[in-house]
């Protein structure tokens, strides 16, 4: 889409414990592992049990529903009241998917205890019409078919003027969501939401379908009556829901995404006839997928069912498509979803070139939030172009429609609103961003990494200009430039099935846990070509995919590749430098690479900035010697404390690539406490603070510790295990003693809080001596990757 040079960062290889890539190595037959190995050291698997528990799912234990405590209880006991009194119940849903997967799971499970149809409805909003969230007139038409009780799903936490207005009619509410809280509770007969968890708990990153779940969890285990069948058929659809939604794969999230993932596997291997989800299977067959990865749902199932009410608004017939044991009902509805999504891909890439044109007219170097409009662009793809553009530019992106809405709530006799859809890149907390300017806006709502906004179009000059100045303070002289991290580098003959199942070791995929990108340097593309992709009918649709065999020095075997949504001559000719995704291709029973990036492999990329050197200081008497130099002494970056991992050090090299300074590095061999006295450090420390209601920041923590950033969650972990709270105050925390506690928990979070520490030290005392040619490689690849 542009012309702005991405930045590729490169994931330093660490050494890793001959005992990791072993324990690694037992859950592989054909390799040996150490693709995987280092991957999952990178991501903080670094410890038997942590592996174990992250490969098995057997060994992970789920939190229980009832750890939303008082919450759950209150929705317990008004869900007991509408069953024995026969009460009629709406479900509320949303029109993404994992709105659409929430209604499903809640139309099954709540469909075990209450009469479908009569005793139970639910509701889609239109999302050209109505938008995310409760609203009046919906209300109206559900306290016009007699419901009592309102349950949402995937939305609701700030709709209180809404929730005011149904408890008005005689309607209770009941939330269950996973979005933003409002600064006060809302006036509902309970809220089923994991942002009023600590961080750190399991059940924090659930999504919208993963808390109605917990939801339908509970009623399991509260109701007297038995269910005709096992809650277990409901993990299909939240695996769906989990991994289509910008949520963290992490704890609860990761568990019920793979359990969630074999039952949709298990269900697809029947036949049509005796599958309990044939409109999922028939989804599936009709994007050629097969159900066992979860790029079969973030690229198969999630934009299919997000299509259709990007494309006609109205989404509420998929969850009758998910839930339906007609087979031809379902085969209709599935065939009309796959043409909505092809018509979705034609729009997409319709309004992605005319955003390109716009952006052409902007100085990205001075814009850090990019905001453009246009009144023909169709609002229902306005976020997948949105977060095209972000990920290209590297900016937060914000894209709004400026055509008059025909809602009557989004229109009146002064104004015409736009409305739109942002994305968010490199960290910002666009929730927040948007929030901050909410007396421009007329509605807003989502999360930080997405969100979506109306405002009237009078607004949109002073809302451009007061949201880039806004970031503009926050980054503080920070250059926003699109970046790519890079987790291995690899060749050619390395690709195909070996490496895809040590890859898929880490699966499922998601936010925290993203699909390995791969780096393949020096190769070239031959039989290179592109087509316009067919719809169902086999009419083209204006969306291009490319495909080729990618080739290296390392074998004279070809290895075939696809580029979605690009054409062939974008491929550059000659040795180039490529990122990919390496994929299983069901439909042709290949393995194939998924590219991402591609450039030329110029030998001057990596030869940029020669002048920047290192100076190994470690000797005391060669530092003093060149230190006498006062040139040398006034231009250089000196570490001084000794790095616990290359990305420690990385950061030194680019700040040093940067300035085009040399770097000194000047650490002597640590001197360690042992992780016991480390531990005794933290809880006197912690009950200190608790006694003289002092605070602390984390920084603080750190440096009077000496230890990183990852072993003090596990301190502090440990630390709410033995009775303490840790409250926030801006940047500071604040400890309070309560009653002390002794469990087998404490015990493991002491244990792990002491493994990591023993762990950063090995590392330590590794970089005290690391050979300063070990440095100079990772410095190359900095200045080859990094420019």
């Amino acid at each position: 889409m542009l012309e702005q040079q991405q930045q590729w960062i490169l994931k330093p290889t660490e050494r890793l414990p001959e005992w990791f890539q072993t324990a690694v190595k037992q859950y592989l037959s054909a390799s040996d592992g150490k693709f995987a190995a280092q991957l999952l050291w990178q991501r903080g698997i670094r410890e038997l049990a942590q592996l174990e528990a992250f490969v098995k799912i057997p060994n992970y234990k789920p939190a229980s529903p009832f750890a939303f405590a008082q919450e759950m209880e209150l929705a317990m006991e008004r869900l007991k009241k509408a069953w024995e009194v026969k009460e009629k119940i709406c479900i509320w849903g949303d029109f993404d998917a994992d709105g659409i997967t929430s209604t499903a799971v809640l139309w099954d499970g709540l469909g075990e205890f209450f009469c479908k149809h009569t005793q139970l409805i639910y509701y889609i909003p239109n999302r050209f019409t109505e938008s995310h969230g409760l609203n009046i007139a919906g209300i109206d038409r559900v306290f016009e078919q007699g419901c009592q009780l309102i349950i949402t799903c995937d939305t609701g936490s700030t709709n209180i003027s809404e929730i005011t207005y149904a408890n008005q009619l005689g309607i209770d509410v009941i939330v269950t969501d996973h979005h933003t809280l409002p600064p006060e509770r809302p006036p509902v007969k309970a809220i089923i939401n994991p942002r009023y968890l600590p961080e750190e708990h399991p059940l924090y990153h659930l999504s919208g379908v993963a808390v109605a779940y917990k939801l339908v969890e509970a009623l399991y285990q509260t109701l007297p009556q038995e269910p005709q069948h096992p809650l277990s058929d409901l993990l299909d659809l939240v695996a769906v829901g989990l991994i289509a939604d910008l949520v963290q794969l992490s704890g609860d999230c990761r568990y019920l995404a793979q359990v969630g993932i074999n039952k949709l596997q298990q269900d697809f291997k029947l036949t049509p006839e005796t599958r309990r989800r044939p409109g999922v299977g028939r989804l599936l067959e009709l994007c050629q997928r097969n159900g066992d990865r979860p790029t079969d749902i973030s690229f198969g199932l999630g934009p299919r069912i997000n299509a259709v009410s990007r494309i006609q608004g109205d989404a509420s017939f998929c969850v009758e498509l998910l839930t339906s044991r007609d087979r031809d009902r379902v085969q209709e509805l599935a065939e009309f979803t796959e043409l909505a999504n092809t018509r979705r891909k034609s729009l997409q890439k319709d309004v992605a070139n005319q955003v390109t044109q716009k952006l052409n007219q902007l100085d990205l170097s001075t814009t850090s939030v990019i905001v453009l409009s246009d009144p023909q662009w169709a609002v229902g793809v306005l976020g997948l172009v949105a977060g095209q553009v972000a990920q290209e530019t590297g900016r937060p992106t914000i894209l709004l429609s400026t055509e008059a809405p025909t809602s009557s709530e989004e229109n009146d006799d002064s104004q015409v609103f736009a409305r739109g859809s942002a994305r968010s890149i490199n960290g910002v907390d666009l929730y927040k961003l948007v929030k901050d300017q909410a007396h421009l806006l007329h509605r807003f709502g989502g999360h930080p990494f997405a969100a979506g906004l109306s405002l009237a179009v009078e607004n949109i000059p002073l809302f451009t200009e007061a949201i880039n100045q806004q970031l503009r303070q926050t980054l503080a002289g920070t250059v926003l430039t699109p970046t790519i991290e890079v987790d291995l580098t690899v060749n050619v003959a390395d690709l195909g099935k070996e490496l895809f199942f040590e890859l898929k070791l880490i699966e499922p995929c998601g936010m925290g846990n993203p699909v390995p990108k791969l780096l393949i340097q020096n190769c070239w593309f031959e039989n290179t070509w592109h087509r316009n992709q067919q719809d169902s009918r086999g009419k083209k649709v204006q969306y291009i995919k490319s495909e080729f065999n990618l080739k290296d020095e390392s074998t004279n075997k070809p290895f075939p590749g696809v580029w979605w949504g690009h054409y062939k001559d974008e491929i550059p000719p000659g040795r180039c430098d490529c990122l990919v995704e390496l994929d299983y291709n069901t439909y042709k029973r290949r393995y194939e690479v998924r590219l991402l990036a591609v450039r030329p492999a110029l030998d001057s990329a990596f030869n940029i900035q020669q002048r920047t050197s290192i100076i190994d200081w470690r000797n005391p008497e060669i530092a003093e010697l060149q230190k006498q130099e006062d040139e040398i002494l006034t231009k250089t970056l000196v570490v001084e404390k000794c790095p616990r991992s290359w990305d420690d050090l990385r950061a030194w090299l680019r700040r040093s690539l940067h300035a085009g300074q040399p770097l000194a590095i000047a650490w002597s061999k640590p001197q360690f406490q042992s992780p016991s006295q480390i531990w005794l450090t933290l809880v006197g420390i912690a009950k200190y603070l608790s006694r003289t209601r002092e605070t602390v920041t984390r920084i603080q923590l750190l440096e009077k510790l000496d230890i990183g950033d990852y072993s003090l969650q596990l301190g502090l972990k440990a630390l709410r295990l033995l009775g303490f709270s840790l409250q926030r105050q801006d940047r500071n925390l604040q400890f309070e003693q309560k009653l002390s506690t002794k469990s087998q928990d404490l015990e493991t979070a002491i244990n792990q809080f002491l493994a990591a520490i023993k762990e950063e030290q090995f590392q330590q005392q590794y970089f005290a001596a690391v050979p300063l040619s070990a440095i100079q490689v990772v410095a190359s690849e900095i200045k080859g990757i990094g420019d």
